[in-house]
């Protein structure tokens, strides 16, 4: 007998439906064909023991199974319950009316229980766009799949209920989930808040202005003089996500498998703080079963490079095409996979290797040659793509002693909710969102500046030695502080404060 049930793949964060045939026939031999990797071979031996402990004989026959289309490889043990099924309904162990009506998955234990999966949202939303009844996966991952509107999805914790749901001799009960509930249940929901640090004014500005924007920002200080703090209380003020950037990022999660048993939707943005010794591959994605990076787990949020010179120049390196570009490409011999990876970029760093170069009160012990190669481990095709550079100093004592708290979070992030409303409207007939994304072209159209500004800005270059690339980073910046007064034109004070946040373009930056 030949059934057909149906699975699902993951290819980059989007599902593709797989075909699942089964033919049983006289004979002894078992086979899995259509390019299935160890995993997915094994599952034989896991459907052997999980039938005997469910109550259900491994066909005495020739059965063959076949993973359509043959041409992609099948990768992982999800695809366990999809075929154990369709061996139980080609032996006529279960009735198999109902099995091609239901997309399936999941990875059976010994005991016949059913273990979690990856990527559950995509695969759920193919399933939808596909026609299927429904979703029948392990209950850990219901909630998540239970997100996608009009798709029936059941969550099962064992073989038996699946053959008892499809025998019609039991129901199985659809986990609902309100999509729009869980949005708004955490979005405002931080841990950190701006009002928890002391002093520190012109930098929380900075990261302000950063937010506001879109702008990646590098503060340079030295140590215990607040940056990690500072980056850490960013996401209390960045704005929130929309409904589709949330439905986005959890997409992306989901492939990592980073959902909890009780995640729905991921409402709040992402912030991925990888240590330095990580991989270039644990960074942009890849990998022999391909995966996200930290750079695409970190997709409309922050990514956070604390000690940014002590990361491998080779993962530094990787980062220039993706900032750019806002997507990363893995191409390898046997596949081509996109993720996307619309991040904003904090970093922190020592200004020189011991630490206390420009400190109040520490004595640098670096000679300017270690300075130099210290700095030098940045390379300036990275340094171009960092819009802000802002020196953190050191707390005074008597200040951290102070009761006065600062500004909240929340007053912060009204201000920037402002400010980005204003360029969702001046960006509406354009494919950007942020003032940070805006070409040399998009530069001359929104950002006319007046000839005090244009003065400003040209004595500050030539006093300065500010580079050239500078010169549209700085007008960007200017743009975003207008935004913040609500001001539709910037003016010379605006461009004043924007040629401050480029601490690394002066010429005596370094020399003692």
């Amino acid at each position: 007998m030949l059934v057909k049930c149906y699975g699902s793949t993951i290819l980059g964060i989007d599902a593709m439906t797989i075909t699942v045939e089964v033919a049983v026939s006289p004979g002894v031999e078992y086979a899995i064909v259509g390019l299935p990797d160890n995993a997915v071979r094994e599952s034989l031996f896991r459907m052997a023991s999980a039938f005997e402990q469910s109550g259900y004989k491994k066909p005495g026959k020739r059965v063959v199974v076949n993973l359509s289309p043959a041409d992609i490889r099948k990768e992982g043990s999800a695809y366990d319950l999809p075929i154990a099924i369709g061996i139980l309904a080609a032996s006529e162990q279960i009735a198999a009316e109902r099995v091609g009506d239901y997309l399936i998955m999941g990875e059976l234990s010994l005991d016949g229980s059913i273990l979690p999966i990856r990527g559950a949202l995509p695969m759920a939303i193919k399933a939808r766009e596909e026609g299927f009844k429904g979703f029948i996966l392990p209950k850990q991952n219901a909630v998540e799949a239970a997100v996608v509107n009009d798709l029936e999805v059941y969550g099962v914790d064992h073989i038996r209920q699946v053959t008892a749901f499809l025998n019609e001799e039991s129901e199985l009960e659809p986990v609902q989930v309100d999509t729009r509930d869980q949005y708004y249940a955490n979005l405002n929901r931080f841990d950190l808040d701006f009002s928890d640090v002391k002093g520190q004014e012109h930098v929380k500005r900075a990261l302000e202005v950063s937010a506001a924007g879109g702008h990646n920002l590098l503060m340079i200080g030295a140590p215990g003089s607040g940056k990690t703090m500072l980056a850490k209380r960013m996401p209390g003020i960045v704005p929130p996500m929309t409904l589709r950037e949330a439905l986005e990022t959890t997409k992306i999660h989901s492939v990592a498998g980073k959902m909890g048993s009780e995640s729905g939707l991921l409402t709040r943005r992402p912030f991925r703080s990888p240590h330095h010794l990580a991989s270039p591959v644990s960074i942009v994605g890849g990998g022999v079963n391909p995966q996200p990076g930290e750079i695409s787990l970190a997709h409309n949020g922050i990514l956070f490079l604390d000690e940014l010179p002590e990361f491998p120049r080779s993962v530094l390196e990787i980062l220039r095409q993706p900032l750019e570009d806002k997507n990363i490409t893995i191409a390898r011999v046997k596949y081509t996979i996109e993720y996307p990876c619309n991040f904003m970029l904090i970093a922190s760093m020592n200004p020189c290797p011991c630490g206390f170069f420009n400190h109040p009160t520490q004595k640098c012990q670096c000679g300017q040659a270690a300075i130099t190669r210290y700095m030098n481990r940045i390379s300036g095709p990275l340094l171009d793509r960092i819009d802000m550079h802002i020196e953190v100093t050191p707390v005074a004592v008597g200040e951290l002693a102070s009761d006065r708290s600062g500004e909240r979070s929340e007053t912060i992030r009204q201000r920037v909710i402002a400010a980005r409303n204003i360029q969702t409207e001046r960006f509406k007939n354009d494919t950007i969102h942020t003032n940070a994304m805006m070409s040399s072209r998009q530069i001359k159209d929104y950002c006319p500046l007046d000839s005090q500004s244009i003065k400003l800005l040209q004595g500050a270059m030539e006093r300065m030695n500010l580079s050239a690339r500078a010169y549209d980073r700085i007008i960007k910046l200017s743009r975003t502080i207008a935004d913040l007064d609500a001001s539709p034109n910037i003016t010379a004070r605006h461009i004043a404060e924007a040629i401050q946040y480029r601490s690394l373009d002066r010429k005596m930056w370094g020399m003692k």
